[in-house]
């Protein structure tokens, strides 16, 4: 990439995914607090293996649960990764360029997990339409994800050949 236009693409998605990622946390998070409450009244007319299943959400199929989960540790670990890379690509030096790649691609892996998981929900049937925004954004995701990680990459290559 051409000077400087690497580092402002990959600040551009950072922020980005910051945004994206805070709007995953806060949708999954309330799935869990709705599921939390609403469990105990809803599984206890369930038969007995879905009584006993840990991870049971009353609403949505049977892929919501693990949906929920996968999506809000990649939530979470996309939140602070892209605000440690934020800093990383500020300062744009090859040593903390390496570091933001490493954990993009970390974060780029958990989001598809979870992108896959949420393709699977699609897939099975009916979820209500929080879950369908959840599913929208990590599909989103996946992809900014992917283009920042990119970025990042192409900046390595760039302090590379300016070092040498």
């Amino acid at each position: 990439m051409a000077s400087g236009a690497g580092k402002s693409a990959a600040f551009m998605l950072l922020i980005l995914n910051v945004l994206l990622y805070f709007i995953v946390i806060i949708i999954a998070s309330w799935a869990v607090n709705h599921a939390i409450v609403r469990s105990k009244e809803t599984a206890s007319t369930l038969p007995i293996p879905a009584k006993i299943f840990p991870i049971f959400f009353p609403f949505g199929n049977m892929a919501t649960g693990f949906l929920i989960i996968f999506s809000l540790i990649a939530g979470v670990v996309g939140f602070i990764t892209s605000l440690t890379g934020i800093q990383n690509v500020i300062q744009w030096n090859a040593p903390n360029l390496h570091a933001a790649a490493f954990s993009s691609l970390t974060t780029w892996l958990l989001t598809l997990l979870a992108m896959g998981l949420a393709c699977k929900e699609i897939d099975m049937g009916w979820t209500d339409s929080n879950l369908r925004t959840l599913e929208v954004i990590l599909i989103i995701l996946s992809g900014t994800q992917m283009f920042c990680t990119g970025a990042i990459h192409a900046g390595i290559g760039d302090v590379a050949t300016r070092d040498l």
